[in-house]
Order: C-alpha cells, then sequence, then structure tokens
C-alpha cells in the first residue's frame, strides 16, 4: 500500500477508488460505495478492500451533520449524489470491522503516531455516522 499520510484518501488504494467514482455513471456511485462497505463487513481473512471502505465511509460521514469536507486533492473531483440514509449504518459496521481487526490495516502502520492519528480519524468518523443517542429525556413518565 502506498500510503502518504491518515487522511481516509491518503492511499493508492483509496485515490484509485476516488477515480472509479469520477468515471462511474452518476447513477453507479452509490451502488459502488454499498458494494465496498459490504463486502467489507462480510469478508473473512484479510480485509482487501479496507482502505476503500475507509473512503467510502469518509464520503457518506461528508454529508452528515457535524461531518468534515473531503480533501478534494486525492478524493474524488465529481459531486457525489446525496446518500440514502441506510449507508449510514453499513459505513459505521465497515468501520468496526477495520478497526477490530488486528492484522488487517492497522498493522501497516510503522509509526505508532500515524497509527494513532489513523485510528482517531475512525473514531471521529464514526461518531459522525452512528452518533449517541441523546441525553435528553423524551417524555416525563410519572409513577
Amino acid at each position: 500500500m502506498g500510503t502518504w499520510d491518515t487522511g481516509p484518501f491518503d492511499n493508492d488504494t483509496a485515490a484509485d477508488f476516488a477515480n472509479a467514482l469520477d468515471d462511474a455513471e452518476p447513477e453507479a456511485r452509490e451502488a459502488l460505495i454499498r458494494d465496498v462497505l459490504i463486502r467489507t463487513i462480510d469478508a473473512t481473512g484479510y480485509l482487501t478492500e479496507a482502505e476503500e471502505a475507509v473512503a467510502a465511509a469518509a464520503l457518506i460521514a461528508a454529508q452528515c451533520p457535524g461531518g468534515e469536507p473531503i480533501d478534494m486533492s486525492y478524493g474524488p473531483e465529481t459531486p457525489m449524489p446525496v446518500f440514502p440514509a441506510d449507508l449510514r449504518a453499513l459505513a459505521d459496521e465497515a468501520l468496526a470491522r477495520i478497526a477490530s481487526d488486528e492484522n488487517g490495516p492497522a498493522s501497516n502502520w510503522v509509526d505508532p503516531e500515524d497509527w494513532k492519528r489513523w485510528r482517531s480519524i475512525l473514531t471521529r468518523l464514526r461518531s459522525v455516522l452512528a452518533p449517541a443517542p441523546s441525553s435528553i429525556a423524551l417524555f416525563d413518565v410519572q409513577p
């Protein structure tokens, strides 16, 4: 994996995924993203598409409240469609799978500080994709 930084599109594989999204017809982009997330969730053994799944999750998170815009230097140049809400849960599940795989992408980092920054990015993406439930009581029930 050619990696130059810890961002979702800061590696060769994710940059190639961005190019594939740019080359795809607009109506096919959602399917490409959905498919890579599902394949990552369902994968057994080595997560061969983890870098693409992180990039896909970042694209979905960018459309959520609190999401950060994608770095257009390496991310897709064409606008993404508005993603359906169900992709948020798939993206969160794919990131959970990636984060928990000790032999996957987490093991590729040589510098521990890079690993910590990458892990922080995954955590931030997950917090946007599946925000914590509100602590405000919806109903005041009296006995």
